[in-house]
Protein backbone atom coordinates (compact mmCIF):
# COMPACT_ATOMS: atom_id res chain seq x y z
CA UNK A 1 0.00 0.00 0.00
CA UNK A 2 1.39 2.98 -1.14
CA UNK A 3 -0.13 6.20 1.26
CA UNK A 4 0.36 10.20 0.75
CA UNK A 5 1.00 13.13 2.90
CA UNK A 6 0.99 16.34 1.19
CA UNK A 7 3.35 18.79 2.44
CA UNK A 8 4.21 22.32 2.09
CA UNK A 9 7.35 23.48 0.53
CA UNK A 10 9.61 26.57 0.09
CA UNK A 11 7.70 29.30 -2.01
CA UNK A 12 3.87 27.52 -0.95
CA UNK A 13 5.04 24.55 -3.76
CA UNK A 14 2.85 21.61 -2.78
CA UNK A 15 4.98 18.24 -2.20
CA UNK A 16 3.85 14.66 -1.73
CA UNK A 17 5.11 12.46 0.57
CA UNK A 18 4.50 8.89 0.75
CA UNK A 19 4.71 5.82 3.09
CA UNK A 20 4.89 2.05 1.36
CA UNK A 21 3.69 -0.76 3.82
CA UNK A 22 0.61 -2.12 5.49
CA UNK A 23 -2.48 -0.12 6.26
CA UNK A 24 -2.42 2.32 9.24
CA UNK A 25 -3.97 0.25 11.96
CA UNK A 26 -5.33 2.82 14.29
CA UNK A 27 -6.79 6.05 13.98
CA UNK A 28 -3.32 8.22 14.92
CA UNK A 29 -3.17 7.73 10.78
CA UNK A 30 -5.15 11.68 10.68
CA UNK A 31 -2.21 12.79 11.98
CA UNK A 32 1.00 13.05 9.55
CA UNK A 33 3.69 12.98 12.60
CA UNK A 34 2.29 9.30 13.92
CA UNK A 35 0.98 7.38 10.88
CA UNK A 36 0.89 4.02 11.26
CA UNK A 37 0.62 1.60 13.79
CA UNK A 38 2.96 2.75 16.65
CA UNK A 39 4.71 4.84 13.76
CA UNK A 40 5.31 8.14 16.07
CA UNK A 41 7.41 6.26 18.50
CA UNK A 42 10.13 4.63 15.65
CA UNK A 43 12.86 6.62 14.64
CA UNK A 44 12.36 8.76 11.42
CA UNK A 45 14.14 7.98 8.00
CA UNK A 46 13.50 10.47 5.04
CA UNK A 47 14.43 9.19 1.57
CA UNK A 48 15.16 11.40 -1.34
CA UNK A 49 15.14 10.17 -5.19
CA UNK A 50 17.92 11.85 -7.84
CA UNK A 51 17.21 14.08 -10.69
CA UNK A 52 14.22 12.62 -12.56
CA UNK A 53 13.27 10.13 -9.95
CA UNK A 54 10.61 9.50 -8.10
CA UNK A 55 9.61 8.37 -4.49
CA UNK A 56 8.42 5.37 -5.85
CA UNK A 57 11.83 4.30 -6.87
CA UNK A 58 12.36 3.88 -3.33
CA UNK A 59 9.12 1.66 -2.04
CA UNK A 60 11.62 -1.75 -1.54
CA UNK A 61 13.68 -0.18 0.37
CA UNK A 62 10.60 1.85 2.47
CA UNK A 63 9.32 -1.39 2.83
CA UNK A 64 12.13 -2.67 4.10
CA UNK A 65 13.14 0.25 6.84
CA UNK A 66 9.87 0.06 7.99
CA UNK A 67 10.11 -3.11 10.48
CA UNK A 68 12.28 -0.54 12.52
CA UNK A 69 11.55 2.82 11.31
CA UNK A 70 8.93 4.90 10.06
CA UNK A 71 10.13 5.58 7.01
CA UNK A 72 8.94 8.07 4.11
CA UNK A 73 9.74 8.94 0.90
CA UNK A 74 9.48 12.23 -1.17
CA UNK A 75 8.24 13.54 -4.67
CA UNK A 76 10.93 16.43 -5.00
CA UNK A 77 9.61 19.72 -6.65
CA UNK A 78 9.12 18.78 -10.20
CA UNK A 79 8.81 14.97 -9.77
CA UNK A 80 6.94 12.56 -9.45
CA UNK A 81 3.32 13.65 -7.56
CA UNK A 82 4.82 16.82 -6.22
CA UNK A 83 3.98 20.57 -8.15
CA UNK A 84 5.89 21.11 -11.23
CA UNK A 85 5.20 25.01 -11.43
CA UNK A 86 6.85 26.81 -14.22
CA UNK A 87 7.87 29.97 -12.46
CA UNK A 88 8.80 27.73 -9.40
CA UNK A 89 12.32 28.00 -8.60
CA UNK A 90 14.22 24.47 -8.92
CA UNK A 91 17.54 25.68 -6.98
CA UNK A 92 19.66 24.27 -4.41
CA UNK A 93 18.62 26.69 -1.37
CA UNK A 94 14.67 25.63 -2.34
CA UNK A 95 15.38 21.81 -2.45
CA UNK A 96 17.01 21.88 0.83
CA UNK A 97 14.48 23.75 2.32
CA UNK A 98 11.58 21.76 0.89
CA UNK A 99 13.28 19.22 2.72
CA UNK A 100 13.49 20.65 5.92
CA UNK A 101 10.18 21.58 5.92
CA UNK A 102 9.02 18.03 5.17
CA UNK A 103 10.98 17.07 8.14
CA UNK A 104 9.19 19.18 10.21
CA UNK A 105 5.73 18.88 8.63
CA UNK A 106 5.94 15.65 9.03
CA UNK A 107 7.32 14.93 12.46
CA UNK A 108 10.44 13.23 11.47
CA UNK A 109 13.68 14.55 12.53
CA UNK A 110 15.69 14.05 13.96
CA UNK A 111 16.07 11.64 11.32
CA UNK A 112 18.69 9.46 9.16
CA UNK A 113 18.55 10.96 5.70
CA UNK A 114 19.23 8.86 2.73
CA UNK A 115 19.51 10.27 -0.50
CA UNK A 116 20.71 9.39 -4.10
CA UNK A 117 22.23 11.44 -6.27
CA UNK A 118 20.84 14.87 -6.26
CA UNK A 119 18.72 13.98 -3.20
CA UNK A 120 22.39 12.76 -1.51
CA UNK A 121 23.82 16.17 -2.07
CA UNK A 122 20.33 17.88 -1.34
CA UNK A 123 20.52 16.06 2.09
CA UNK A 124 24.17 17.08 2.91
CA UNK A 125 23.10 20.72 2.24
CA UNK A 126 20.61 20.41 4.62
CA UNK A 127 22.57 18.50 7.33
CA UNK A 128 25.55 20.77 7.01
CA UNK A 129 22.58 23.59 7.30
CA UNK A 130 20.35 21.74 10.21
CA UNK A 131 22.04 19.37 12.17
CA UNK A 132 19.05 19.64 14.93
CA UNK A 133 17.18 17.80 12.06
CA UNK A 134 19.80 15.08 10.80
CA UNK A 135 20.52 12.55 13.46
CA UNK A 136 22.36 10.47 9.80
CA UNK A 137 23.14 11.00 6.84
CA UNK A 138 23.94 7.96 3.48
CA UNK A 139 25.02 9.91 0.69
CA UNK A 140 24.55 7.00 -2.66
CA UNK A 141 26.65 8.02 -5.60
CA UNK A 142 26.77 11.55 -5.79
CA UNK A 143 30.52 13.74 -6.36
CA UNK A 144 31.32 16.57 -4.34
CA UNK A 145 33.46 17.77 -7.60
CA UNK A 146 32.05 20.43 -9.67
CA UNK A 147 30.82 18.72 -13.11
CA UNK A 148 31.52 22.11 -15.12
CA UNK A 149 29.93 23.15 -18.78
CA UNK A 150 30.62 19.90 -20.35
CA UNK A 151 28.75 18.07 -18.29
CA UNK A 152 25.47 20.05 -18.48
CA UNK A 153 25.53 20.21 -22.40
CA UNK A 154 25.57 16.80 -22.65
CA UNK A 155 22.96 16.12 -20.72
CA UNK A 156 20.85 19.02 -22.69
CA UNK A 157 21.95 16.93 -25.90
CA UNK A 158 20.47 13.68 -24.23
CA UNK A 159 17.18 14.84 -23.99
CA UNK A 160 17.53 15.89 -26.89
CA UNK A 161 17.77 12.20 -28.47
CA UNK A 162 15.12 11.07 -26.86
CA UNK A 163 12.40 9.29 -28.95
CA UNK A 164 9.40 10.61 -27.12
CA UNK A 165 6.72 10.05 -27.53
CA UNK A 166 7.44 6.29 -26.49
CA UNK A 167 4.70 4.00 -28.18
CA UNK A 168 4.42 1.41 -25.48
CA UNK A 169 6.34 0.81 -21.87
CA UNK A 170 8.01 -2.15 -23.63
CA UNK A 171 9.66 0.42 -26.00
CA UNK A 172 10.88 2.37 -22.79
CA UNK A 173 12.35 -0.43 -20.98
CA UNK A 174 14.24 -1.36 -24.40
CA UNK A 175 16.04 2.18 -25.07
CA UNK A 176 16.68 3.29 -21.55
CA UNK A 177 18.11 -0.69 -21.12
CA UNK A 178 19.88 -1.04 -24.34
CA UNK A 179 19.52 1.44 -27.25
CA UNK A 180 20.52 4.74 -24.88
CA UNK A 181 24.11 5.65 -26.48
CA UNK A 182 24.75 6.20 -22.50
CA UNK A 183 24.19 2.45 -21.70
CA UNK A 184 27.33 1.00 -22.07
CA UNK A 185 25.88 -2.82 -21.94
CA UNK A 186 22.30 -3.60 -21.90
CA UNK A 187 20.59 -3.28 -18.54
CA UNK A 188 16.86 -4.23 -17.53
CA UNK A 189 17.18 -2.52 -13.78
CA UNK A 190 17.79 1.03 -15.78
CA UNK A 191 14.39 0.14 -18.19
CA UNK A 192 12.55 -0.39 -15.74
CA UNK A 193 14.06 2.58 -13.35
CA UNK A 194 13.00 5.03 -16.65
CA UNK A 195 9.54 2.95 -17.34
CA UNK A 196 8.79 4.14 -13.58
CA UNK A 197 9.08 7.91 -14.53
CA UNK A 198 6.48 8.09 -17.76
CA UNK A 199 2.73 8.67 -17.87
CA UNK A 200 0.72 7.51 -20.59
CA UNK A 201 -0.69 10.61 -22.79
CA UNK A 202 -2.62 10.36 -25.73
CA UNK A 203 -0.26 10.36 -28.17
CA UNK A 204 2.28 7.56 -26.50
CA UNK A 205 4.49 7.59 -22.95
CA UNK A 206 6.26 10.67 -22.34
CA UNK A 207 8.34 11.30 -18.53
CA UNK A 208 6.15 13.13 -15.65
CA UNK A 209 8.46 15.67 -15.44
CA UNK A 210 9.66 18.65 -17.77
CA UNK A 211 13.25 18.21 -18.96
CA UNK A 212 13.69 21.97 -19.13
CA UNK A 213 13.06 21.97 -15.36
CA UNK A 214 15.41 19.10 -14.92
CA UNK A 215 18.37 20.65 -16.52
CA UNK A 216 17.41 23.86 -14.56
CA UNK A 217 17.22 21.87 -11.42
CA UNK A 218 20.95 20.68 -12.73
CA UNK A 219 22.16 23.82 -13.39
CA UNK A 220 22.13 25.07 -9.42
CA UNK A 221 25.03 22.73 -8.64
CA UNK A 222 27.12 21.18 -11.75
CA UNK A 223 29.47 24.15 -11.94
CA UNK A 224 30.29 24.25 -8.10
CA UNK A 225 32.15 21.70 -5.84
CA UNK A 226 30.62 21.06 -2.27
CA UNK A 227 33.54 20.16 -0.16
CA UNK A 228 32.90 22.89 2.43
CA UNK A 229 29.33 21.94 2.85
CA UNK A 230 30.20 17.89 3.22
CA UNK A 231 32.87 19.13 6.20
CA UNK A 232 30.08 20.79 7.79
CA UNK A 233 28.46 17.63 8.18
CA UNK A 234 28.86 16.16 12.07
CA UNK A 235 26.37 13.35 11.84
CA UNK A 236 27.77 9.83 10.75
CA UNK A 237 27.65 9.20 6.89
CA UNK A 238 28.04 7.06 4.75
CA UNK A 239 29.19 7.17 1.64
CA UNK A 240 28.17 4.41 -0.88
CA UNK A 241 29.17 3.60 -4.40
CA UNK A 242 28.46 1.47 -7.08
CA UNK A 243 31.43 -0.13 -8.61
CA UNK A 244 30.88 1.11 -11.90
CA UNK A 245 28.61 3.91 -10.86
CA UNK A 246 29.48 8.18 -11.40
CA UNK A 247 31.22 8.22 -8.30
CA UNK A 248 34.84 7.18 -8.44
CA UNK A 249 36.73 5.41 -5.88
CA UNK A 250 39.15 7.87 -4.71
CA UNK A 251 36.92 10.62 -4.91
CA UNK A 252 34.74 8.69 -2.45
CA UNK A 253 37.53 7.92 0.08
CA UNK A 254 38.27 11.49 -0.27
CA UNK A 255 34.74 12.57 0.47
CA UNK A 256 34.83 10.27 3.46
CA UNK A 257 38.16 11.67 4.38
CA UNK A 258 36.74 15.21 4.27
CA UNK A 259 33.36 14.44 6.99
CA UNK A 260 34.20 14.78 10.59
CA UNK A 261 32.20 11.06 10.40
CA UNK A 262 32.37 9.39 7.47
CA UNK A 263 31.90 5.45 6.74
CA UNK A 264 32.59 4.24 3.47
CA UNK A 265 31.16 1.21 1.63
CA UNK A 266 30.67 0.03 -2.14
CA UNK A 267 28.48 -2.26 -4.16
CA UNK A 268 29.60 -4.67 -6.90
CA UNK A 269 27.90 -4.94 -10.04
CA UNK A 270 26.34 -1.78 -9.42
CA UNK A 271 26.07 1.29 -11.52
CA UNK A 272 24.81 4.26 -10.44
CA UNK A 273 21.13 3.26 -9.82
CA UNK A 274 22.95 1.16 -6.79
CA UNK A 275 19.41 0.26 -5.13
CA UNK A 276 17.73 -0.77 -8.44
CA UNK A 277 20.54 -2.54 -9.77
CA UNK A 278 21.55 -4.92 -7.02
CA UNK A 279 18.90 -4.14 -4.30
CA UNK A 280 19.91 -6.99 -1.91
CA UNK A 281 23.68 -5.97 -1.38
CA UNK A 282 22.61 -2.06 -1.31
CA UNK A 283 20.41 -3.04 1.81
CA UNK A 284 23.44 -5.36 2.72
CA UNK A 285 25.73 -2.22 2.40
CA UNK A 286 23.65 -0.03 4.97
CA UNK A 287 22.38 -1.93 7.01
CA UNK A 288 25.30 -2.28 9.47
CA UNK A 289 25.76 1.49 9.64
CA UNK A 290 21.94 1.72 9.82
CA UNK A 291 22.42 -0.59 13.18
CA UNK A 292 25.62 1.85 14.32
CA UNK A 293 22.31 4.70 14.73
CA UNK A 294 20.49 2.46 16.78
CA UNK A 295 16.57 3.00 17.01
CA UNK A 296 16.45 6.24 19.05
Amino acid sequence: MARRIDVTGAGGVRLAAWEFGDPPKTDRASDPASSGSGAGDLPGVLLLHGLMGRASHWAATVRWLSARHRAVTLDQRGHGRSDKPPRAAYTREAYVEDVEAALEQLGLGPAVLIGHAMGALTAWQLAAKRSDLVRGLIICDMRASALGTASQHTWTEWFRAWPVPFATLADVRKWFGEDDPWVERPNPARGEFYAEVMAESPDGWRPVFEPEQMLRSRETWVYDAHWEELAQVRCPTLVVRGLDGELGRAEAQEMVRVLPNGQYAEVADAGHLVHYDQPEAWRAAIEPFLNTLGDA
